[in-house]
């Protein structure tokens, strides 16, 4: 720390604060940002975390299968215990917004913000260790790897993240995601389904290869495939609750080798995406069908493999209240809104609000200045984000945690 932090007395005090922390937080932020990596191995980045915590009153474990650390923080007095979570992992994509402190890796970049969200918590661990001595219960800071496909929470719970004598008890959990669908610094919330489940799609049509010139001699995979994935779409419009949605996304078709070759197979990789128990089970079945049904139509023959993947985000509606409250007291009822609809992307902080109530908000990060409508989104290699955002972001760690260990 280059400078101290004295108790706040309000609301007012801890956003000041974390403003005074904002240099700190943009150069931890852009250190990550420089060299992003990607996965559950994440050696630079977890020196990073390791390195900001340094003199803090937190007892700090790393993973033992994954990047990841855990500090946590005791407070004075015997209390509740509450999980704040950031991830940390980048994504394989190439960075294209020429700024100053862009990624220095050709194939790798922080396109959905995970170097904010790290960030932010290490600014809430300064914020809430300068608490300690006032501080009832524990707070248990969560740095994962993984988020992005690898499932780094469910390992990090695999690991002991709930049964650790640090973490014993954790009674509430919460976590940010930012965006810049929104304007920077505000704050949406919704009880209820926030991120969807999100499974994959696997499916292999065989016919019959030959020779381009006579495909009446051969059976084509290949337009048996596209009304494969024509049907699927027709079967979500007509099988699925438009008040319970889903989605389904072919985004790969791999078929031939060359112009005058037919190929015996073609394979279709996607996911789909559902808000409830129902609605999986039902597009589940359904993808299965459609393969298998327009495949033997053709004379051809459909192998379906469907993955499961993380589950749906659910707030838990008296936890979203709280944090409701903390964040409309922090930052003022016109900074705080309802977020109307869920957001069909997925995230495995799912795995970790199975396990305790809490919730996840969405936070906007969106430049000054940008139009919403202009404004690239989240896993675009044009993404920017608003770095003033973070004040917001780990005040409102503080401040959650603070009102739920104090109720």
């Amino acid at each position: 720390m280059t400078f101290p932090l004295h108790r706040a007395e309000s609301d007012a005090d801890l956003l000041r604060e974390a403003r005074l922390l904002l240099p700190e937080m943009t150069t931890w932020r852009r250190t990550l940002h420089r060299a992003p990596e990607v996965g559950l191995d994440l050696p630079h980045t977890q020196r990073t975390i390791l390195d900001a915590l340094a003199g803090l009153p937190l007892t700090v474990a790393t993973g033992s299968s994954l990047s990841s650390v855990t500090a946590t923080l005791d407070g004075a007095h015997p209390g509740r215990t509450i999980v704040l979570r950031a991830d940390m992992d980048a994504l394989p994509l190439t960075e294209t917004t020429g700024l100053a402190y862009a990624s220095r890796l050709p194939d790798v970049m922080h396109a959905c913000g995970h170097d904010l969200h790290t960030a932010m918590l290490l600014g809430a661990c300064h914020l809430l260790a300068a608490r300690a001595h006032e501080l009832p219960g524990r707070v248990v800071f969560m740095f994962q790897p993984g988020e992005e496909g690898g499932g780094g929470a469910a390992r990090m719970i695999d690991e002991g993240l709930f049964e650790a004598p640090d973490a014993a008890g954790a009674d509430a959990a919460f976590a940010m995601h930012v965006t810049t669908r929104f304007e920077g610094g505000t704050v949406h919330l919704r009880p209820g389904p926030v991120y969807a489940a999100a499974d994959l799609i696997h499916i292999t049509v065989t016919g019959r290869g030959g020779h381009a010139s006579a495909p009446q001699l051969a059976l084509d995979p290949i337009p048996v495939a596209c009304q494969i994935v024509t049907a699927l779409q027709t079967m979500v419009t007509r099988t699925v609750d438009v008040f319970d949605p889903a989605v389904v996304t072919i985004a790969r078709i791999e078929a031939g080798t060359t112009t005058n070759v037919i190929p015996a197979t073609a394979h279709l990789h996607g996911t789909f995406r559902t808000l409830s128990p129902e609605a999986r089970e039902t597009v589940r079945t359904r993808i299965e069908q459609v393969a298998h049904h327009v495949a033997e139509a053709h004379g051809a023959r459909a192998e379906v493999t469907l993955t499961e993947g993380y589950p749906p985000v659910r707030n838990d509606p008296d936890f979203t209240g709280l944090a409701r409250q903390a964040a409309t007291d922090l930052l003022g009822s016109g900074r705080v809104h309802h977020l109307a609809d869920p957001v069909m992307a997925a995230e495995d902080f799912s795995y970790v609000l199975e396990r305790v109530p809490g919730a996840m908000a969405v936070l906007g990060a969106r430049p000054p200045g940008t139009p919403a409508d202009g404004a690239p989104d989240c896993h675009s290699d044009q993404v920017v984000f608003d770095e003033e955002t973070m004040a917001t972001g780990a005040a409102l760690h503080a401040a959650v945690a603070l009102r739920h260990l104090h109720t």
